[in-house]
């Protein structure tokens, strides 16, 4: 989460609602008045939704998806629970201060039921320790991320603030990962590989997904001197320094981990939070990618993946905007259609309410779009959902820039660096909707913003969005 914010200008180009609307329709869901959905949790279950809120309480809502649903008060009394989980005839959620399963075991509609799974991390009763989770990861244990605090700790410092830590299926708790700052999101992906996502502040030049393995230390000095302690399982990483180019940074500090994807602030979205991979193609020719929602510009965007040499980067890409708030999580209902769970309180966001329930439903048309960007030797390959007017493609119809970021102990950073990269050639693919561009002046650890300025589809319409942000971490052999 973020600390809220002033207002800024979006740099988001805008995007036609009446043309969103014409692939993704947003569904408001209705509310009681007397129902406050400042949701931290999502979990749907058939024809209903579980919603955990901000203030303690899990709502249970019947006919989740009909004109009318029937909502009940499922549990309440909960700490600022942020995240739910359906495993083993358990409903698993992350409290403040601990893992916890509840059931209803009577049936009656109501939890009746609570269990205290593992709760051995402390809170030094900052307002910002926040945790998010759970993940199941294969081998039935439970990941959660536990958020730094921001200014004041009334009790004192704690550890493992800032860290991955994971809760074996015995109960065990073992810190995992180290250098997290707001580690809003986290999900296990098909492969059963633990990602998170996190926001852009001191030590985190800008939102990003990355995986999260045993050892990895991500970049922020709270909370390392906890990898002294015997339960850690991340080694000591060593003095941070501060002001260090990525690729320095990458240099100085082996055991840094940098991310899959930097999302690059105020581009697409400024604080990613939830996200879930459509793995049942619900949103039609993106399949396969990852959907993420975002707190402050209530936009759901994308994000494409390959892994290169063992490691895995990729892109983001605009999607649909306009939504009423900003969202903390997103789940898959069983129609296909995407919920967006929102709040807003603590940390500002665009929209006209301060949370709430709403749908991204897929409308069955497929836009031109730029559907994906894969690292090649000597450039990028581009598909499109749709074929492409072959004779649309030459150099100039594509611009491609990148940039670079700072690591340092400033909120954020700038766009350090920026250059123009000449586009030498552009080839279209025999299927018509790929494209491969030879560019000069790829270098790895920087971002490229690849834009398809020029390009149309068969029947001449220009791309529905048209621009990816590329992370090159590896550049491929071939």
């Amino acid at each position: 989460m973020v600390i809220a914010l002033c207002a800024m200008t979006l740099l988001l180009a805008p995007q036609s609602p009446d043309l969103a609307d014409e692939f993704v329709s947003i569904v408001d869901v209705p509310q009681p008045a007397d129902v406050s959905l400042e949701v931290g949790g999502l979990l749907p279950r058939g024809d209903e939704l579980f919603v955990s809120t901000r203030r303690g309480e899990i709502w249970r809502l019947q006919h989740a998806t009909s004109a009318a649903p029937e909502y009940s008060l499922w549990a309440e009394g909960l700490q600022e629970p942020l995240g739910l989980l359906e495993h083993d005839g358990w409903i698993w959620v992350a409290q403040r201060g601990e893992l916890s399963r509840m059931r209803d075991s009577d049936g009656d509609g109501r939890m009746d039921q609570l269990e205290t799974v593992c709760s051995s991390w402390e809170l030094s009763g900052n307002y910002h320790e926040y945790c998010f989770g759970p993940a199941l990861a294969p081998d039935g244990s439970m990941w959660l991320t536990l958020n730094k605090p921001f200014g004041d700790e009334p009790f004192g410092h704690v550890d493992w603030r800032g860290w991955a830590v994971r809760i074996t299926p015995d109960g065990k708790f073992e810190p995992v990962c180290a250098g997290l700052r707001s580690p809003a999101g986290i999900a296990t992906s098909p492969g059963g590989e633990i990602f998170y996502t996190d926001n852009q502040g001191e030590w985190c030049a800008t939102g990003k997904l990355t995986l999260l393995q045993v050892g990895d230390f991500h970049g922020h000095p709270h909370g390392i001197d906890s990898c002294r302690r015997p339960e850690s399982l991340v080694p000591y990483p060593g003095d941070v320094p501060d002001g260090l180019l990525m690729d320095e940074a990458a240099k100085a500090m082996p055991a840094y981990r940098l991310p899959a994807v930097w999302i690059p602030y105020d581009r697409v979205g400024r604080s990613p939070a939830g996200f879930v991979w459509d793995t049942a193609g619900n949103f039609g020719p993106y399949r396969g990618q990852i959907f993420v929602g975002d707190q402050y510009s209530a936009e759901v965007f994308r994000i494409s993946l390959e892994k290169v040499e063992g490691r895995w980067q990729g892109a983001c890409y605009p999607f649909r905007r306009g939504l009423k708030c900003g969202i903390t999580r997103v789940a898959w209902d069983a129609d296909g259609s995407l919920w967006c769970g929102m709040t807003n309180r603590g940390w500002s966001s665009l929209g006209t309410a301060s949370e709430g329930l709403q749908r991204l439903v897929w409308n069955g048309r497929t836009p031109f779009d730029l559907l994906e960007v894969t690292a090649r030797r000597d450039g990028f390959r581009l598909r499109f959902t749709t074929p492409v007017d072959p004779a649309t493609i030459e150099p100039d119809a594509f611009a491609v820039r990148n940039w670079t970021y700072r690591h340092h102990s400033t909120y954020g950073s700038p766009e350090i660096d920026p250059r123009p990269l000449e586009v030498r050639a552009a080839t279209i693919g025999d299927d018509t909707r790929t494209v491969d561009l030879q560019i000069d002046g790829l270098v790895p650890t920087r971002v490229h913003m690849i834009e398809a300025r020029g390009v149309r589809a068969a029947g001449g319409a220009k791309p529905w969005h048209g621009v990816a942000y590329y992370t090159l971490e590896v550049q491929p052999a071939s």
